[in-house]
């Protein structure tokens, strides 16, 4: 008989160990244990019922602090992990939140994945990422891997696309989904998205109170609500200093760095360059930033130059970005906190929309050009 030091648990084997040996008894000749511990065993451990054991493990608070601290050292020792499986069987929930966003290489998501993630695990929820690239067929097919997986409840980014279906089937089955930062086409959902139309607005009007005039706008994808939306804060900006929107300052990218540098090199190959550019996210300006230094231009001195969202890492950057700072944070844990708040019943009724600030912060990318025509601006309405 062989008995396992780590965990106490006595186990019959042959005399001599071989290849052929089960593995569990391999481990113990090498100091290791591979037994799974079972409740019944901390119960006995720690000199509880296995009620109690269950009651430590589901946070109950009628355990008195002296047995939760032995049920929890008996845990300890046996090293003793709940059967995950088993459990969301009999209570029928996994407690498992899937993540579905766009693309997961834009320093913009990882920081909302870091916000839901940090509010998932304070109630227990395991939160489960995957990325679409921005394909709505990959989109789909995530979908309904995590239906099939049983999860709880969905974030869900938007990939660019017209078609929802796959999105209203999943809530149909009872599946509740929160859309972060961009809002699903066709189906009304809780959300918690930017005030995109404001944060546009903001840095165009800073561009133009400080002198800018021919402001180029790289948008995003014109499909996508939040580059409309975007756009729209540009348009808004232009018409309350009563100033015409040139349409060829108007040039749709795609979200993605690629775009951003063709777009600038295009601009700043024209026989008249524009005075300022609004780009409107922060990896189409690491593409903008990448065609400056190729061609030699130098901001603030040859144009101006601003973005939506504030590039990680950009005090590397020189001069200083000018951008609208997202509370991309923030967006993760509301997104996550409602999504939980519906799983558990806390909130009922119509779809709620959370619409969050963003912040318009000035650094030395754009300066002034012209004290006279700051002057002639009206002030804007906020």
């Amino acid at each position: 008989m062989f008995r396992c030091f780590a965990c106490g648990i006595c186990l019959h084997a042959p005399a001599i160990i071989s290849p052929t040996t089960p593995k569990p008894l391999q481990s113990l000749r090498r100091g290791r244990c591979s037994h799974m511990s079972t409740i019944v065993e901390v119960a006995k451990r720690a000199g509880v019922s296995v009620g109690t054991v269950s009651n430590v493990l589901s946070g109950n608070p009628s355990v008195g602090r002296e047995l939760r601290e032995r049920v929890e050292a008996a845990i300890r020792a046996l090293d003793y992990h709940p059967n995950e499986i088993a459990r969301s069987l009999k209570v029928k929930q996994t407690y498992m939140l899937g993540m579905v966003l766009p693309d997961i290489t834009n320093p913009f998501f990882p920081d909302i994945m870091r916000g839901a993630e940090e509010k998932a695990l304070q109630r227990r929820y395991l939160l489960v990422t995957a990325n679409t690239d921005e394909q709505i067929e990959r989109e789909q097919s995530i979908l309904a891997a995590l239906r099939s997986r049983r999860v709880d409840g969905i974030l869900l980014a938007c990939a660019p696309g017209k078609d929802s279906g796959h999105i209203r089937r999943v809530v149909e089955a009872g599946i509740p989904v929160v859309c972060l930062d961009r809002a699903a086409v066709g189906i009304k959902l809780d959300s918690v998205l930017l005030d995109n139309v404001r944060g546009g607005q903001d840095c165009v009007r800073h561009l133009l109170r400080v002198g800018y005039r021919n402001i180029a706008v790289i948008t995003g994808p014109h499909k996508l609500q939040i580059a409309r939306e975007r756009l729209r804060g540009y348009v808004e900006a232009h018409r309350e200093a009563h100033l015409d929107v040139n349409r060829e300052l108007i040039l749709e990218g795609d979200f993605r760095e690629e775009s951003g540098y063709r777009i600038a090199k295009e601009l700043l190959l024209r026989r008249v360059r524009p005075s300022a550019i609004f780009v409107c996210n922060g990896m189409m300006t690491l593409g903008v930033l990448q065609a400056f230094e190729e061609m030699g231009v130098h901001y603030p001195e040859d144009l101006g130059l601003a973005t939506f969202d504030d590039i990680v890492g950009d005090h590397s950057f020189y001069p200083r970005l000018t951008v609208v700072a997202q509370p991309t944070y923030e967006m993760g844990a509301q997104g996550a906190d409602l999504l939980m708040d519906r799983i558990d019943g806390k909130l009922k009724g119509k779809p709620l929309i959370v619409r969050l600030k963003p912040t318009l912060t000035v650094r030395s990318s754009t300066k002034t050009q012209n004290p006279v025509a700051v002057s002639s601006l009206r002030p804007a309405a906020l």
